[in-house]
């Protein structure tokens, strides 16, 4: 399922407005939050993250620790999460053409009750990244635990900063 937003999402406020009943929109949102990572200054990144969460999950300091050591992992984080919009290549820089997420279920996303698992492609990998989001009382679907992590894995590097292309 590719779903599709006008524009990129910079803040918590921004996101307060979005559905969070349709766990393929809260996927997308997470790709929007992965996006506003600045290593000089992580406190809006912080909160649209926290948001997604829910209020009754931590961040704890071991998964910060875990998100900037993944997101400056070959100085990543410009454009890891522009990876996971459509269009976004290696090939030219991690520039989407739009903002559309493709979302991906499969016949185990759905095992356990109350909690989905989802799969995105990043246009800098071969495989679909993970994610798990947990459906509350309130009738949101929230970012499950740590899981984010798993979008942050490596992917091929720009064509720009390829020394070997």
């Amino acid at each position: 399922m590719l779903v599709k937003y006008e524009k990129l999402f910079t803040t918590k406020e921004e996101l307060e407005i979005m559905n969070r009943t349709d766990p393929n929109m809260v996927a997308g949102l997470l790709i929007h939050t992965i996006c506003n990572y600045n290593p000089n200054d992580t406190t809006e990144f912080y909160k649209m993250l926290q948001f997604l969460m829910g209020e009754n999950q931590t961040i704890s300091a071991l998964m910060q620790q875990n998100i900037k050591d993944r997101m400056l992992q070959n100085e990543k984080y410009p454009y890891i999460g522009k990876s996971y919009f459509k269009g976004a290549t290696p090939d030219n820089d991690y520039t989407p053409t739009s903002y559309e997420v493709e979302v991906v279920e499969n016949e185990h996303s759905r095992v356990e009750e109350g909690y989905i698992r989802l799969f995105l492609k990043s246009g800098g990998s071969d495989s679909l990244r993970p994610i798990t989001l947990r459906l509350a009382k309130d009738g949101n679907y929230y970012v499950w635990s740590d899981s984010v992590i798993g979008l942050l894995a490596d992917i091929r590097i720009m064509e720009s900063k390829n020394p070997w292309a």
